[in-house]
This record gives structure tokens, sequence and C-alpha cells, in this order.
């Protein structure tokens, strides 16, 4: 039987960072929480999770597609819109969007068993992109599926679907550049919480089929920019 709840369960915000200095302070005290190996229940529902925004960007909007697995049909959708409340700060976007994304998180009836966030996980300068963060925050396992690298270099990724090099930043493999079609730019996963990069990759091509990107990706992006 399918693991539902009538709202799932997401935590009540501490005093939110208002300045970049308190963010990356926050940062820096949560990257320990972050769990680098598999703890996953079986997986029954994946979610993708996007964000975009409204009114020059005084609306954050977020979205979660919940799609079954492995099949990968629709279960539920939810947006939720609040005011944008922490400016655009590479490398903070998680403070960002974060509150809207917990307000959609909230809407559904499925809990999800992994998250894929159109983000980094912890391919980022502090270790802590907004798959962590969300990840930790809610204590679902979650993957950072990113379309641009924010840290770290690889080598050539080998055409065939299903190649990919290790991605590095200070001498430490902090994702992967995948290949999730041939003949196209590869996407950069990271682990974001409770989940190892092997079994990240594993469920990032379980999720993509004939695109670049993720269904569950696809999904959420139409209903964060729809």
């Amino acid at each position: 039987m399918d693991r539902v709840r009538t709202v799932v369960e997401t935590p009540i915000l501490p005093a939110w960072p208002t300045t970049p200095k308190a963010a990356i302070e926050l940062q820096q005290q949560l990257c320990s929480q972050v769990v680098a190996i598999d703890q996953l229940e079986p997986i029954r529902h994946v979610a993708g999770v996007d964000v975009g925004f409204e009114d020059s960007g005084k609306t954050t909007r977020a979205a979660m597609a919940v799609l079954s697995w492995p099949d990968l049909q629709l279960q539920e959708q939810a947006i939720a819109r609040r005011p944008t409340t922490f400016p655009y700060i590479p490398g903070l976007l998680s403070f960002r969007e974060i509150p809207a994304v917990l307000d959609a998180l909230a809407q559904l009836v499925i809990t999800p068993d992994l998250l894929l966030c159109d983000g980094q996980g912890i391919a980022h300068p502090r270790r802590f992109g907004i798959a962590c963060h969300l990840g930790v925050l809610v204590d679902i396992p979650a993957i950072g599926v990113a379309k641009s690298i924010l840290v770290g270099r690889h080598a050539e990724v080998p055409e065939e679907r299903g190649c990919w090099c290790p991605l590095v930043h200070r001498q430490q493999t902090v994702g992967a550049a995948l290949r999730t079609r041939p003949k196209t730019k590869p996407l950069y996963i990271s682990i974001g919480h409770r989940i190892s990069l092997a079994t990240a990759i594993d469920y990032v091509m379980g999720c993509t089929t004939r695109y670049r990107l993720p269904e569950t990706t696809r999904w959420a992006h139409r209903l964060a920019s729809g």
C-alpha cells in the first residue's frame, strides 16, 4: 500500500536569515547534518522541485510534482506563492526559494520518498545547496539536479546516454557530469541528503526518458513557470 499522510509534515522555520552573512553562517552550521550514504525507504513516489518568480521577482512560485516510481506517472502536484524576501545571490538561493517550497510540500497528500531538486546539492562552495538544505529540513532523501556548474570541473563526458565523469572541486568529488541524452549537454548531479552519488545517478537516469531533463524536473518546471 502506498505511503500517504493527510498532509506532508514540514518543519516550522526558525528565524530565517535576512542577510548574506547570517545565511552563510547557517549553511556552515547545517552542512554537517547532510547524510551522504543511502538511507532510503522503499521508493514508491519521486518528486520534482522547481521554483520560478513572478512580478519581476517580487513573488516566489514553488512547484512540486509527485510521480509514481518506476512508471513515472503524475500522481499529485502543488503550487505555492510567497513574497520574495531574500535577494538573488549565487550560492544562497535556497534562502530565497525554500519557504515557498515548504508551502508547496505541505499541500501534498502523498509523501515523496525521494526529492529531485532543480539546483545543487553538495556541488556548492559550502557543500550545502538547495537539495541539501531541503533534504535536511524535511529529512527526505534528496538529489541536486542542476543544468549548469556552480563549482568544480570535470573531464569530457562520453556522448553515450548514461555516461558520466566525476565533478571535482578542491580535490573532492562533489558530483557527476551525467549525459542523460546522447549528444546533449550533461546535467550536474550531486548528493542532497540520505543518498550516495552512485544511487543518485541511478535514480536520475531512471527518471529520464526521451529528454535531457528527468520527468520530475520537466513536470515541476512546467508548474513553476506556467
